[in-house]
């Protein structure tokens, strides 16, 4: 089995540049400016875009700007030379004060929490990006989205492609559609080239989908069927996505699902990974006939396929979990049906 045993080991195969990779980064100019970058991908991403422009002999800066709670986060960009910035982005005086740049990567957002505290959420995924996209309004930007804002579909389709119209289920679905809205209105009123970016489930062994069954089955508990299937997609692989993008920002806006091509049995990934682990898998729940199900075919005709299959990521999260691994406590909730976070 080929395993990853420490954070250290991690990150580095979060943050090598692929060859794909190095030839987009060689043709993208200006600096780039990653906001929001100390959440679950922000880390990984700003310093794998580091190393891709240092690695192709770029001059321009890559910037993290966040309010950088994690102190590990802000050391890993620390010791490898990513400018950091540290600040409330819902500051006007704040945001305004960032350097003007030639790129953004906007991945601001607030899930978790948001049952209770509606307005919240609606501040940071809505009313920030008001402000954020004129602040930006001369840059590239790819902005991160949620493949949650489409309707469930038959599990046995082959899942919502960008021509399905959004239909958000609960306040955190509806207010990542807002975010996008605002974003389009932005490369409508300013001819801003935009690129919204669906993610759906990035898998970094220290949270995710594969990391939530995982340590249930290792806990004892039951592994919910409910949401039967779902897609997802190696951080990695999603982070070089999201750079990547900068290349096919538009105006209007263009729009891609970004996850892997596999639709994944909730069930199977729940057996496979209670046999890595010696454990025995129960389960819960009844498997309903739909779910949040996302056809990733653009992403594959325009990035390539993902350079970690699924069947890798479960031996990765299985070794993972044995090794005692560092675990960021962030839960997706990807059995939820609701919409409720």
């Amino acid at each position: 089995m080929n395993t990853v045993l420490n954070e250290a080991r991690l990150n580095e195969m979060l943050t090598t540049p692929s060859q794909r990779l190095l030839e987009d980064v060689a043709k993208i100019k200006g600096d780039i400016m990653i906001l929001g970058a100390g959440g679950k991908m922000g880390p990984t991403l700003s310093l794998l875009a580091k190393k891709a422009v240092e690695q192709v002999g770029g001059s321009q800066k890559v910037i993290a700007v966040s309010r950088f709670t994690d102190p590990m986060a802000v050391k890993l960009l620390n010791d490898n030379g990513v400018d950091t910035i540290a600040g409330d982005l819902m500051d006007h005086e704040f945001l305004n004060s960032l350097p003007d740049v030639d790129n953004v990567i906007y991945m601001v957002g607030r899930k978790f929490g948001t049952g209770g505290q509606e307005h919240l959420t609606w501040a940071m995924n809505v009313g920030l990006p008001v402000n954020a996209a004129e602040r930006f309004r001369n840059s590239n930007i790819v902005v991160f989205s949620s493949g949650n804002i489409y309707p469930m579909v038959p599990i046995h389709s082959s899942g919502a492609d960008e021509q399905v119209p959004p239909l958000p289920n609960g306040e955190y679905g509806m207010s990542c559609l807002g975010r996008e809205r605002i974003f389009e209105n932005a490369s409508h009123t300013w001819n801003t080239p935009v690129f919204v970016y669906r993610l759906n489930f990035a898998i970094d062994l220290r949270y995710g989908v594969l990391y939530d069954i995982a340590s249930t089955i290792m806990a004892g508990n039951p592994v919910s069927v409910s949401m039967p299937v779902f897609n997802c997609i190696w951080q990695g692989d999603a982070n070089e996505m999201a750079i990547r993008a900068l290349l096919h920002t538009s105006s209007p806006a263009a729009i891609m699902n970004i996850t892997g091509p596999e639709t994944i049995s909730t069930r199977y990934a729940a057996e496979e990974l209670g046999r890595l682990l010696c454990k025995e898998v129960f389960f819960e729940g009844v498997e309903s006939e739909t779910a949040f199900l996302n056809n990733s075919a653009l992403a594959m005709k325009t990035f390539g396929y993902p350079a970690v299959p699924i069947k890798t990521m479960l031996e990765w999260q299985a070794a993972w979990i044995l090794s005692g691994g560092r675990a960021l406590n962030k839960p997706t909730h990807f059995e939820e049906r609701k919409g409720k976070y």
